[in-house]
């Protein structure tokens, strides 16, 4: 069905934009504007360590960084881990929503004050055709300047899924998992994951 007085290939450029991946609703590539205000503000006040949302505003810290300050410097956060967003991810991993690599890369580096020398992926444990975090980490790269060091960080040892497991068993699921290849010390180091949840793989690649 075609408005009279359009042209058929303008209208049908129109039915056929791309859509927002959250809302479905808006045109996006990947994301409508009012989508990304909704899910991936940057306003919000998190811990300046792990990102964990915080209620005081004048707070810097959670008091479990601060009980238990952790191997890595800060953290950046795009969003809370809520089901707009997880599906984001999903569609992003087991998908091919590759686009989306880019939106997130585009938001990190966009809320990114301290520049990175290196830009690092947390690897794959599983191969699935590709590492959603190096995909964006290429991207984030691009962006920023900061120099990609696919190789910088290996695994040592495969390990479970960490979404299964609770807090202590991740902490032991990922002990001794990841090597450093090369000298990393005097660079400021950036690495990127497509979720964090206890922190406790980042924190042993940082320590590693």
């Amino acid at each position: 069905m075609f408005e009279p007085g359009k042209s058929a290939r303008s209208q049908r450029m129109r039915w056929f934009a791309p859509r927002c991946a959250v809302c479905a609703l808006g045109p996006g590539s990947p994301l409508c504007d009012g989508c990304e205000r909704d899910f991936f503000p940057a306003a919000t006040v998190r811990c300046a360590i792990c990102a964990l949302r915080l209620v005081a505003p004048a707070a810097v810290r959670c008091g479990v960084c601060l009980r238990e300050p952790p191997h890595f410097d800060a953290t950046t956060s795009l969003a809370d881990y809520v089901a707009r967003v997880t599906g984001m991810v999903s569609a992003l991993k087991f998908g091919g929503r590759l686009d989306l690599a880019d939106t997130f890369a585009r938001l990190l580096a966009a809320r990114e004050s301290a520049r990175a020398d290196l830009v690092l992926a947390v690897p794959l444990s599983f191969e699935r055709g590709f590492n959603q975090s190096l995909e964006i980490a290429c991207r984030y790269s691009r962006l920023t300047g900061a120099q990609l060091a696919e190789h910088n960080l290996l695994k040592a040892r495969d390990v479970v899924p960490q979404q299964s497991l609770a807090r202590d068993a991740r902490l032991r699921n990922v002990r001794g998992a990841f090597r450093a290849n090369g000298e990393v010390r005097s660079k400021r180091v950036a690495v990127i994951d497509d979720v964090m949840t206890t922190g406790s793989t980042l924190n042993e690649i940082a320590e590693c």
